[in-house]
């Protein structure tokens, strides 16, 4: 456990990031939070909101009751939101918006209305700031990134193929593509931190093939290296079988199946991680209330493989994993951007 105390080094980073998205002297900062959000990181964006002349103020709502059949660590949608809409006006009038709800609201219903009027939003992960401090992004981040996403953007096919035996294919037409590089610095514009990934919303009926989990790969849902390969065959972007013998797979069968949902068994999104200096091992340093996991979402070269929803797909579920595998050769359209688990030299 680390200690959650006030470190001057952490203000640093968070004003840092703060910076990157333009925070101007005399700014109004909308800092958003729940009762059960990390209180260390919401003092420390105050704090480095302050430093930098901004006028910060908090908009602060109860974590929502839960209604899953299961524990939820993972869905990348907060429904901290759900009928404040008091609180939604509020967070349009500002000029950024600090969201540190406990699972961000990348994927919420309510995002559109809290940028409609020109906010822009940096959802900080829900990690602790020893991690953040070491994924602070710096200037020209958005480089690669934006090369990397206007590739996927122009392929019509990705295939995923490994050494474990994975052999996937997914149909990128009318995908939606985005990149985050971890700060934004326009209207209307969202990024996360730690940041430094690729990933696409493919449409309904796109991902075929075999997935292969294999030991020493990641489910960020469990927070846990798997000990042992999973299989998994996706037809029409479901997935239909789960092979393995052990925990792991008797772990995913059972949290599939807990959901009564067949959508929590459909792709989310694909895409691949471009921060070098994100760790694959991270997540072996940190206690489980200590980490979200973004840092593995994002380690340069990781294939990473989502299920559950997809709006773009029309598919809405709360079932969600985030899938990080290692080892995979990603090409778009015949052309390689990771080879065997590396980033292609001209992203790196």
């Amino acid at each position: 456990m680390l200690a959650d105390r006030i470190e001057a080094k952490w203000i640093d980073a968070f004003a840092r990031v703060f910076e990157l998205c333009k925070v101007a002297p005399g700014e109004t900062v909308a800092v958003l939070s729940e009762t059960q959000s990390r209180a260390l990181n919401v003092h420390l964006a105050e704090l480095a909101l302050q430093r930098l002349g901004a006028r910060p103020f908090h908009v602060v709502v109860p974590t929502p009751p839960q209604d899953a059949p299961v524990p939820v660590r993972s869905t990348g949608a907060s429904a901290a939101l759900g009928g404040q809409a008091a609180a939604i006006q509020a967070l349009k009038a500002s000029g950024l918006v600090v969201d540190l709800t406990v699972e961000g609201l990348l994927h919420a219903p309510e995002l559109p209305q809290v940028l409609a009027d020109g906010a822009r939003l940096l959802m900080i992960s829900n990690e602790h700031p020893d991690a953040l401090e070491r994924l602070v992004p710096v200037a020209g981040d958005d480089v690669r990134v934006k090369d990397a996403v206007k590739r996927v953007r122009a392929a019509a096919t990705m295939t995923v193929t490994s050494a474990a035996g994975t052999d996937l294919t997914v149909d990128m037409r009318e995908a939606s593509t985005v990149g985050v590089w971890g700060w934004c610095d326009r209207p209307r514009t969202v990024a996360h931190w730690p940041a430094g990934i690729v990933v696409s919303f493919p449409r309904a009926g796109s991902v075929n093939g075999r997935l292969v989990l294999d030991a020493g790969d990641v489910n960020l849902t469990f927070k846990r290296y798997l000990e042992s390969p999973v299989t998994l065959t996706l037809v029409d972007d479901y997935v239909t079988a789960i092979e393995g013998a052990g925990t792991d797979a008797e772990l995913m069968r059972r949290y599939f199946a807990a959901w009564g949902d067949r959508d929590a068994y459909a792709t989310s999104h694909v895409g691949f991680g471009m921060n070098p200096g994100a760790r694959y091992e991270a997540l072996a340093m940190y206690d489980q209330r200590d980490t979200n996991g973004t840092e593995l979402r994002a380690y340069a070269g990781n294939f990473l493989y989502s299920t559950g929803a997809n709006e773009f797909a029309k598919r809405y579920t709360k079932g969600h994993f985030d899938l990080p595998v290692r080892g995979c050769t990603i090409e778009l359209d015949g052309t390689p951007v990771v080879i065997a688990g590396e980033l292609v030299e001209d992203l790196r």
